[in-house]
Formats: C-alpha cells, sequence, structure tokens
C-alpha cells in the first residue's frame, strides 16, 4: 500500500458539470492520463471514504498497464459538491465500466440501466433498500443504527464550525474495515470523515431497492462480496445475483476473509478480477473489430 503520507484525504483534482445546477465533481485518473486503446474502468467509492480507498489499485503497475483507472467521489463525498443541499446517488455517474464498493456497488448497478452497454463489478453491497427481508438476512439494521446520528446532525441553523464525533468515525471503520487496519489508517480515515457525510448519510437511509429493476440489465455482472460483510453479510449476495437475469454473465465471488470494504481487506482478489474482466473486454473487442476489417 502506498505510504500513507502521500494519500491524499480527497481528490485534487477536479471538473464540472451542468447536473443539479452545477457539480464540482472530484476525481483521480490514473497517470494522470487518458489511453483511448484501453478499457476503462470507473471507480465509486463507499460511504465516508474518498478516491484514497483505492490506493491500492492505482498503485497496482499490472493493472493500470492493461486499462484506464477513474475514481469518482460521489456527491456528499470528498471534493465533489453542488449548490443544492439534496440529491441522491445517481446523480453522480452517467455512464462507465464500473467497480463500485458498497454505496457505490448501488450506483453503478443504476447505472447500468441508462448505460446498458458496460461490465459491472459491485463489491461489499446489497440491492435491496434497507428492508426487515434484509435484515432477516443478516443485515444490519441501519436506520436503528444510523437515524439518531442524522437526527443529531440536523439544524435549522447554521453551523459552520461542526465536525463528526469519534463515535460515529469509529463505528464506520469497524463496519467497513478489516481488523487488520493499521492505527495510521484509522487515523487518516477518521480525519477524511469529520469532512462532510449528513447528506450521503441520508441518500443511505432513504435509497430505493433495485430488486425488480436487475431483470432489465444485460451486461456482465461480476459480483464481489466479502463473507465478514459486517453490514451485509454474504446471504442477501447469494440471492441476489440471481435477480439478473437477463444479464449474459451474471457470477457471484464470496471471498473467505473479505470485509465490507473490500478494497482494504483484499486488494489483490479485486485488482486480479478487475484486470481478468479488462483483458477479456479488450479481447472481445479486438474480436468484434476483425469481423469488420
Amino acid at each position: 500500500m502506498p505510504a500513507l503520507s502521500q494519500l491524499k484525504i480527497s481528490a485534487t483534482t477536479t471538473t464540472n458539470v451542468l447536473h443539479l445546477g452545477g457539480i464540482m465533481v472530484g476525481y483521480k485518473l490514473a497517470r494522470d492520463r487518458y489511453d483511448s486503446t484501453k478499457p476503462t474502468s470507473v471507480l465509486a467509492n463507499s460511504m465516508c471514504t474518498t478516491v484514497s480507498l483505492f490506493s491500492e489499485m492505482f498503485a497496482n503497475n499490472k493493472l493500470i498497464d492493461t486499462m484506464n483507472l477513474l475514481a469518482i467521489e460521489p456527491l456528499g463525498h470528498g471534493t465533489t459538491r453542488c449548490p443544492t443541499e439534496h440529491f441522491t446517488y445517481w446523480d453522480s455517474i452517467k455512464e462507465a465500466f464500473a467497480f463500485g464498493a458498497s454505496q457505490g456497488g448501488w450506483t453503478v448497478v443504476r447505472v447500468a440501466l441508462i448505460a446498458p452497454d458496460r461490465i459491472l463489478m459491485p463489491t461489499g453491497t446489497s440491492m435491496d433498500y434497507e428492508s426487515a427481508d434484509s435484515r432477516s438476512k443478516g443485515a444490519c439494521d441501519s436506520k436503528l443504527r444510523l437515524n439518531p446520528f442524522y437526527q443529531k446532525w440536523s439544524s435549522l441553523a447554521p453551523t459552520p464550525n461542526f465536525i463528526l464525533d469519534d463515535v460515529w468515525c469509529e463505528m464506520v471503520v469497524d463496519l467497513g474495515f478489516p481488523k487488520t487496519v493499521s492505527t495510521a489508517q484509522i487515523n487518516f480515515w477518521n480525519s477524511t470523515m469529520k469532512k462532510k457525510v449528513r447528506g450521503a448519510l441520508l441518500c443511505l437511509l432513504e435509497r430505493d431497492g433495485l430488486s425488480l429493476r436487475l431483470r432489465n440489465i444485460k451486461c456482465p455482472v461480476n459480483w464481489l462480496q466479502g463473507n465478514q460483510d459486517m453490514p451485509f453479510g454474504a446471504v442477501l449476495a447469494t440471492e441476489q445475483i440471481r435477480l439478473f437475469t437477463s444479464s449474459e454473465e451474471a457470477k457471484l465471488q464470496v471471498i473467505k476473509g473479505g470485509s465490507h470494504y473490500l478494497n482494504a481487506s483484499n486488494p489483490i482478489e479485486i485488482g486480479d478480477a478487475l484486470l481478468a474482466d479488462g483483458q477479456k473486454n479488450v479481447k472481445v473487442e479486438s474480436s468484434a473489430k476483425d469481423q469488420y476489417t
């Protein structure tokens, strides 16, 4: 893993898009350049994190020799911001060869509904909303656990000096990262999480489910889930992968010892899976071009 001293809390490169009255989008592009001859994977980070969640992937030379990596911070995270207080997860990304962690997993699947010619790799996620059925199958009760934080953070009066307390930060680290996470890494993410989170938390608490829409997704789906994923477990993923009935290939890999943030607990497996999909995509595109030459 790159030295923590070399990591930036959030993206230092931005671009502006017109959606929602103008969004400043924070992003990181591997090697700071785009190669049109390579496939591109857009990475969507999990709640309370930034593009730094993908530091292992950006340090994987074999991976970035094969494909462009573009990490985008969703609204409510890192450098990405807009002039309106209310937004949804789906307002951040429009097209992608898409990899998403946790909330990013929901986001990239939603992307496939409007940009079907993509390859999806959701990780550490669920396609359901915060339902009783999910809780009966091992998912945590997010509304019970997180709504008190949201209520505490809500104020009609401006609070410009507000920062998140350590209770929230410690909970996110405990739920998302592996038990092997170092003190230095915990301190890094604690400083990151204290920047802003209220809007993203509202999206999490009130997001819609995608179960009835999954049958409309036709692109390949390669879902990776850790068997030690505390927020969602692995039972939901095992059931929900079967709902991608129109996908040309839908498969699930349950990774032994994998935490909720698989990028943190199993970066090698994640890198290898993304690399394999990228190489496979190159071969398919090359074969298609050969038919017309």
